[in-house]
């Protein structure tokens, strides 16, 4: 799903088991935890702009609702030449000020994704800013095309919060590792 450019997205709202029960009884329903990345998708541009991803998990905690975001995979522009990515994410209401925000590099070979790098650091809240995301990077062996896609976890510090993580569109990157 494209939105004009917008960092991808996962909204996560949290409600307690009987307010997740009288939903169910009243006939209404939302999804219980984010639904994976296809393996397999399009090929994009490695400069394409990111695609937004949502769901709406519930838990048995009150963690209240935040956005968790990341950039597609792309060729750094430091060097030396890396696949790179960036996570962040968003606070919208309730509790938790701090997160920790992990991200997975994975490239796929066959049918299979691996992660090949990872990275994590105690974030507050932001708008994707250098000073608050976790940057991931793999240095390229090669210049051979292959898929990419990030694997992006947010844990709110001291607030439980849902297991579930979100994936990136897989992007074509003339990088092998």
């Amino acid at each position: 799903m494209t939105n004009g450019g917008h960092p991808t997205m996962r909204m996560r709202t949290f409600l307690t088991s009987a307010a997740v029960a009288t939903a169910l009884l009243a006939g209404s329903t939302a999804p219980a935890m984010a639904a994976p990345a296809p393996a397999t998708a399009a090929p994009a541009p490695a400069t394409a702009a990111p695609a937004p991803v949502m769901a709406v998990p519930a838990t048995a905690s009150g963690a209240g609702v935040f956005i968790t975001n990341g950039d597609r995979v792309h060729i750094s522009s430091t060097p030396p030449r890396t696949a790179s990515a960036h996570a962040w994410w968003t606070h919208v209401s309730g509790p938790g000020t701090k997160a920790k925000v992990t991200i997975w590099l994975q490239m796929k070979s066959g049918r299979t994704w691996h992660s090949v790098a990872k990275n994590a650091k105690n974030l507050k809240s932001g708008n994707g800013g250098s000073a608050r995301r976790v940057v991931a990077r793999k240095k390229c062996a090669n210049s051979s095309r292959h898929q990419w896609r990030t694997m992006i976890d947010v844990d709110l510090i001291g607030v439980a919060d849902s297991p579930e993580k979100a994936y990136t569109k897989p992007v074509t990157v003339k990088c092998g590792v």
